[in-house]
């Protein structure tokens, strides 16, 4: 592990406090996991999983006309 400083503000140190009271783990802990879900969110590899996982999902809805919809983002 990498030691590191960095700045939080009010709110986010009493955040991080209240979760690690709650939780019962140690602040740093909370902080690398918060950190750990962020880059996972924020990666390539999620990006695209995020991306097949959405194929498809407004294929049984009849309440709007994705063909004009895309008419109009094909004007861009």
């Amino acid at each position: 592990m990498t030691r590191t400083q960095v700045y939080l503000t009010a709110a986010e140190s009493q955040g991080v406090a209240r979760v690690a009271a709650t939780t019962g783990r140690k602040q740093s802990e909370v902080i690398r996991e918060a950190i750990d879900q962020y880059l996972q969110r924020l990666g390539p590899q999620d990006r695209l999983g995020r991306l097949r996982a959405g194929c498809g999902i407004w294929s049984d809805r009849d309440d709007i006309d994705l063909r004009k919809m895309r008419e109009e983002f094909d004007r861009f």
